[in-house]
């Protein structure tokens, strides 16, 4: 190679830096207008922001919100979206916050456009307990300001998303009819001044440029509302449950204290589940992406009341999933501060966009199971429904007929006492028997009192006891079958009274609830005097004068029963009315079957 050619060629180090150059030219073009764009940081937010701004301190609100928001957020954004190939989307929200207010007939709702969530919800038939009494509200603002979380938030499987999406100011509007069946970018037309009067469409807007949701109200003459829900990030939908948040229910009842009356529950194959507080975990159990599936409905409960979320087209069973929990505030309790439970409790659909119905009224039987699905069974009228059911509904009818369902219990016992009639009759018959024989089974038992119990001599006087029952014809239990069969009454109409809307503040005479105790104890003292009656015209059967003294002392301690525990007033004039029938009864039988003379007693000597 000739001299000249060598100084043609470019020398090693200068090779290497060119390609260098080349290389470093190539990464940043590929990094400006290739590469993937990383996530937007989006600040976390505190739950706080749902509230009106006064409405909560952030200290307070921050930590529940904290918990819930952690309990989400374990492995970053949960989305999993790639926002590389997503145009950002025009951000919209509103400049301050406002309230909606929509009503109908049954309820009064207040909506704010901050987190486009429910700051209160009036049953305009119910009243509370309060002094003096109010129209009740489900929600609970104090307690929704300090766990940080409203009635129809969202909950989305990122904490910062979740959080930004309920402290936003959405923009509310009325959607005009769209062209087209299902067109969900209707265009909006302004709110009118003052309420919505149902039936009425409502719907909230937010975007921030990444993050957009649309919130579809559909309210009408009826307890149900429906609620359409749509969520996406970078343009991409994303999976959002809707929750009822910071407790639930009449907060001004007295016995039991409300928070041991909520529950949340789901029904899964048509069985009903209910969670007390004590059976739910924290909000840290829920996980990304954590549902339970395979669900006909969800919600949230107290004595009278219900929230359910219900599948969009009533019929889809199993096709809803749930999430329930609970968090923790803090109460005023005598001076002293003590932590509450506040159970929560989200439900989604398994394919979106999320299309519900959530019924938020009085848990009225016919009027839930007209629903669908059915939701009779939230009305619980415990373990004796068997026969708490037919006496609520026999209670019912007779409403129809008589004014006031204390007239109507009166005749129920009525009815009810004239069908036992003839097994009074026989245990009295049965009783006349006992008392005849009494005298010789206790020379019978006297001369068996220095055996202990386990010693087989004691066989010897049952089988001698036995003998004279059988001589007579005599049933042991007959003489007490009445009062047997009388007590599972009394529980299951005491389960019906205190179970069924209809009950709650029924009043009679000086009675302002039928399902609660009576406030002056007038009932359960004429009770235990006309008890102590109806024994003192019975016939003892027992010849022990211990046992006639704990005959006599029962109606007292019945009484009592009644001044202690919540028993329902409803079932002490049941008891009550019983208790005078008899005394008509029981003067009837003692006129038409006189007592016959006591047989001989029979002894028996050495030979």
């Amino acid at each position: 190679m000739s001299e000249p050619q060598k100084k043609k060629e470019l020398s090693s180090e200068i090779r290497i830096l060119i390609a260098s150059i080349l290389s470093m030219a190539v990464i940043l073009l590929w990094a400006k207008f290739f590469a993937p764009k990383p996530p937007a940081n989006f600040p976390q937010t505190n739950k706080t922001a749902i509230t009106a701004p006064a409405a909560a301190t952030p200290a307070t609100a921050s930590v529940s919100s904290a918990s819930r928001s952690n309990a989400s957020t374990l492995a970053g954004v949960a989305t999993g979206i790639a926002p590389s190939n997503a145009a950002a989307m025009t951000p919209k929200a509103d400049a301050e916050e406002r309230t909606i207010v929509v009503e109908n007939g049954l309820y009064r709702v207040e909506i704010s456009n901050r987190g486009a969530v429910v700051k209160s919800w009036q049953l305009k038939k119910y009243m509370d307990d309060s002094k003096p009494q109010r129209v009740l509200d489900v929600v609970h603002p104090e307690a929704a300001a300090q766990v940080g979380g409203w009635p129809f938030a969202l909950v989305l499987d990122d904490g910062q998303l979740e959080a930004q999406a309920n402290s936003a100011l959405y923009v509310a509007g009325m959607p005009e009819p769209a062209a087209h069946a299902g067109d969900l970018a209707a265009r909006y037309a302004g709110l009118p001044a003052g309420p919505l009067s149902a039936p009425a469409d409502l719907q909230l807007t937010w975007s921030d440029g990444h993050l957009e949701v649309t919130k579809n109200f559909q309210f009408d003459h009826s307890y149900v509302v429906r609620v359409e829900t749509t969520v996406k990030f970078n343009g991409m939908p994303i999976k959002a449950g809707l929750a009822w948040l910071g407790g639930f229910g009449d907060l001004t009842v007295q016995n039991p204290v409300p928070v041991d009356t909520v529950f949340a529950f789901y029904s899964e194959g048509g069985k009903l589940t209910d969670l007390p507080y004590k059976k739910l975990e924290g909000p840290e159990k829920w996980g990304p992406g954590l549902w339970m599936g395979g669900k006909d409905f969800a919600g949230i409960e107290d004595r009278y009341f219900a929230a359910a979320f219900l599948p969009a087209n009533g019929i889809a069973s199993g096709s809803m999933e749930t999430r329930y929990w609970k968090v923790m505030r803090t109460v005023q309790r005598e001076g002293k501060e003590e932590p509450e439970p506040v159970s929560e409790v989200a439900a989604t659909t398994s394919s979106g966009p999320m299309a519900l119905r959530v019924y938020v009224g009085p848990k009225d039987y016919d009027d839930l199971k007209a629903l669908k699905p059915p939701l009779q069974s939230l009305v619980n009228f415990g373990f004796l429904e068997f026969i708490a059911e037919p006496l609520f509904h026999g209670l019912k009818w007779l409403h129809k007929y008589i004014h006031g369902y204390g007239w109507a219990i009166i005749v129920l016992t009525l009815v009810i006492n004239m069908l036992l009639f003839p097994l009074r009759i026989s245990s009295y018959k049965t009783t006349l028997k006992m008392q005849r024989v009494a005298p010789e089974i206790k020379a019978i038992q006297e001369r068996y009192k220095k055996y202990k119990l386990n010693d087989p001599k004691k066989q010897e006087m049952n089988k001698e006891v036995m003998a004279i029952y059988s001589r007579e014809g005599i049933n042991p239990v007959g003489g007490c079958f009445q009062m047997f069969l009388q007590m599972p009454i009394w529980f299951g109409l005491n389960s019906a009274l205190r179970g069924a809307i209809e009950l709650r503040h029924a009043q009679w005479l000086w009675i302002n609830d039928l399902a609660a105790k009576d406030p002056y104890y007038i009932l359960p003292v004429v009770v235990g005097v006309s008890m102590y009656l109806v024994s003192k015209m019975t016939p003892m059967t027992a010849a022990d004068p211990q046992q006639q003294q704990m005959m006599k002392i029962m109606p007292i301690m019945f009484s009592g029963s009644f001044i202690i525990f919540p028993f329902s007033s409803g079932l002490a004039l049941y008891i009550l009315t019983s208790s005078l029938v008899g005394i008509a009864q029981q003067w009837y039988l003692n006129r038409t079957h006189p007592a016959p003379a006591a047989a001989k007693q029979i002894t028996r000597g050495k030979k």
